[in-house]
């Protein structure tokens, strides 16, 4: 397996007019990725002397010609001085274009230790939604971030099969398994009490007519059937709308997307401004924000990894957190999206690697039916 860079792409904020267009000369282009991995490892400005115990003095690197390189930047808006006496911090720009940059340099794999632990993290794993779950929290694990994994659209959800069995008068336990190992299953309470039969010919029914479709799929061409071939099969179409009406065809939740998150804690513990943590536990809450978040960054159909700096345009109070994310698959279905959000000081090389990792994980760990 290539443990180097797999590809990916990053999106720049709209609040900062630049990008991948800005020039620097290679000497100031070598003090901004120092300033900024200088200050991802320690979280404290940076000081002209810092870097010149980093330099050595070598390459005409002397702390006059630093403290002049350190100007410059600052006039273009790629650091900021939060105190007069103190060094300088990466703005978000800065951030910006050394994530740009990263695909161009050597790749750097993730360490076997690494390897090691990711592998571990996800033994006895079976289905989409248990990879799902596991991968938010070994993404927030290494990251520091946010780790997240939200379960592909429900169109995604193709069915292997499916089966109903009668519990009690008016009460049906519905199983969906789809093709990706995903098990969904949901107690029907229904207005006209099925018989066993009834429910044997619908399953068998569905699952010669419909095995291999979506479930969205499924669910539009049910209703056109109802109307269209009721008089033909009115019996087996009146047990079907029965079923088909009480959601035995939904995903839980009815049907809506299903997220995985955890690290929040992690976000917080950099905050110290009440207002903004605040603001930020309130956006967090809100998780069809975060839906809609992974949604309009993180496409289904792209195979590399997105790296958003500066979510702003989504959700102001995240202005200063970053994407990492991509999609994960099953064969040539999408799976869902497994991503990071972090603080823009997160270790980007080690979180994109480890994203990539574990999306290809998915592919291995969970074979589709044969």
């Amino acid at each position: 397996m290539n443990l180097g860079f797999s590809r990916f792409q990053v999106e720049v904020g709209s609040g900062v007019g630049m990008g991948s267009d800005l020039r620097l000369s290679p000497r100031e282009r070598a003090v901004l990725t120092a300033i900024v991995e200088n200050y991802i490892a320690t979280g404290e400005p940076v000081a002209s002397q810092a870097l010149a115990r980093h330099f050595g003095n070598k390459d005409g690197m002397s702390p006059a010609t630093l403290r002049n390189v350190m100007a410059s930047l600052a006039e273009l808006g790629l650091l900021d001085q939060p105190h007069t006496s103190a060094g300088r911090i990466p703005t978000a720009p800065a951030f910006r274009f050394y994530v740009e940059h990263l695909s161009g340099g050597a790749p750097v794999a993730l360490a076997p230790a690494r390897l090691e632990e990711i592998e571990g993290s996800f033994a006895g794993i079976g289905s989409s939604q248990q990879f799902l779950e596991r991968t938010s929290h070994v993404l927030a694990l290494i990251s520091s971030g946010l780790g997240v994994g939200l379960a592909a659209a429900q169109e995604f959800h193709m069915l292997e099969h499916i089966h109903f069995t009668r519990l009690a008068t008016g009460r049906v336990l519905a199983v969906v398994i789809t093709r990706a190992g995903t098990v969904l299953d949901r107690v029907l309470l229904l207005d006209r009490d099925l018989k066993s039969g009834e429910l044997e010919t619908a399953a068998r029914y569905l699952n010669e007519n419909f095995h291999g479709w979506s479930i969205e799929r499924i669910r539009m061409e049910l209703a056109r059937r109802l109307e269209a071939e009721r008089s033909e099969y009115d019996r087996l179409m009146h047990s079907l709308e029965e079923l088909y009406r009480k959601g035995a065809l939904e995903a839980e939740g009815g049907g809506g997307p299903t997220l995985f998150m955890e690290g929040v804690a992690n976000l917080l513990a950099g905050q110290t401004d009440r207002e903004r943590l605040a603001a930020m536990l309130h956006a967090l809450e809100a998780k069809e924000r975060l839906v809609e978040l992974l949604n309009a960054y993180v496409d289904a159909r792209q195979r590399t990894v997105r790296v958003v700096v500066g979510l702003e345009d989504a959700i102001p109070e995240m202005r200063d957190f970053v994407l990492i994310g991509t999609t994960a698959r099953l064969g040539t279905d999408s799976l869902g999206t497994v991503a990071v959000i972090g603080p823009t000081r997160i270790h980007y090389q080690e979180t994109i690697q480890a994203v990539s990792y574990i999306a290809q994980l998915s592919g291995r760990l969970l074979q589709p039916p044969q």
